[in-house]
């Protein structure tokens, strides 16, 4: 099932309410006017709010992405991929993002 292009602008969280914001896009793509993301940097999760051990959730990396949209080489990321969060293990949810754009 296709999914929508991820870009800067996308409000990304990890599963304990930590805003999450790619380290790496790609400028020469713009989706919404925004920059597309990639598979091929992290992301970064700012406030997390689990305290119990391993810790709140510091980065996160794709580990589904789109299997026939590449961007500068790199799969590109979409709305119903998934993602790993370090090093609590917990997926990031996208609640919201562009609905122009599709991927497969």
């Amino acid at each position: 099932m296709p999914g929508q292009l991820l870009h800067l602008g996308a409000t990304v969280m990890c599963a304990h309410s930590g805003p999450a914001q790619p380290t790496k896009t790609e400028p020469r793509v713009l989706v919404n006017g925004m920059p597309a993301v990639t598979a091929a940097a992290p992301y970064t999760v700012a406030g997390c709010t689990l305290l119990q051990p391993p810790g709140p959730c510091v980065t996160a990396q794709w580990v589904s992405t789109a299997t026939r949209v590449r961007i500068g080489g790199a799969p590109a990321v979409l709305s119903d991929g998934r993602a790993q969060c370090t090093p609590t293990a917990t997926p990031l949810t996208v609640s919201a993002t562009q609905t122009r754009v599709k991927g497969t």
